[in-house]
């Protein structure tokens, strides 16, 4: 693998978090997911962990500013020096540029944007058999529809941004796990 900084991108379902899971363990590189994120910061009771707390605990959306305040804290560790696996940031063209500007104060830069594709009728059924197994009542149709929706017109346009940045690699996620795994390293190569 010759990139080490890497963005997976994609709608709810496509499987990002479970591809960079084994790109965690298959590289040694951290993954670095906004949740994560937010209750690592909340659990270390850091500044912008406290901030993040208040409208975590009142079921609000955490703005922007402490989102990208609590990806900076988490990118500047040790571990994520060599490298890491952004999953779930950037979700919006600000948050892209902002993600930018803090890399450059880092001194580095996003080498890799792979960005998992699927049909929305296959998403959603995924979606579906995974609330199933898992039991989430919050994963119906309706509420998946909505997320899917929200991803297109916020995080899709990404697509397109890294697309002009040359760092876009789109791979087809409508496979098996290993079938997509495979086809996501070979996106990271050269």
């Amino acid at each position: 693998m010759s990139a080490r900084r890497l963005l997976l991108l994609g709608p709810p379902g496509a499987g990002k978090g479970t591809q960079a899971q084994r790109l965690v363990a298959k590289y040694g590189i951290p993954q670095v997911s906004t949740g994560d994120m937010l209750r690592s910061a909340v659990a270390a009771g850091s500044e912008v962990g406290r901030k993040a707390r208040e409208y975590m605990d009142r079921g609000d959306l955490v703005p922007d500013s402490i989102v990208i305040g609590v990806a900076e804290e988490r990118l500047s560790a040790p571990d994520a020096r060599d490298g890491f696996i952004l999953d779930g940031f950037p979700r919006t063209a600000a948050q892209a540029a902002e993600l930018d500007r803090m890399l450059v104060g880092l001194g580095c830069r996003l080498e890799r944007c792979v960005a998992l594709a699927l049909a929305e009728d296959a998403l959603v059924a995924r979606l579906i058999a995974r609330a199933a197994i898992e039991g989430r009542s919050d994963d119906n149709e309706e509420s998946i529809r909505t997320r899917m929706k929200v991803y297109r017109e916020q995080t899709e346009p990404l697509i397109a941004y890294y697309a002009k940045r040359g760092i876009l690699v789109e791979v087809d996620g409508d496979a098996s796990m290993d079938e997509v795994e495979k086809r996501v390293e070979k996106a990271l190569e050269g």
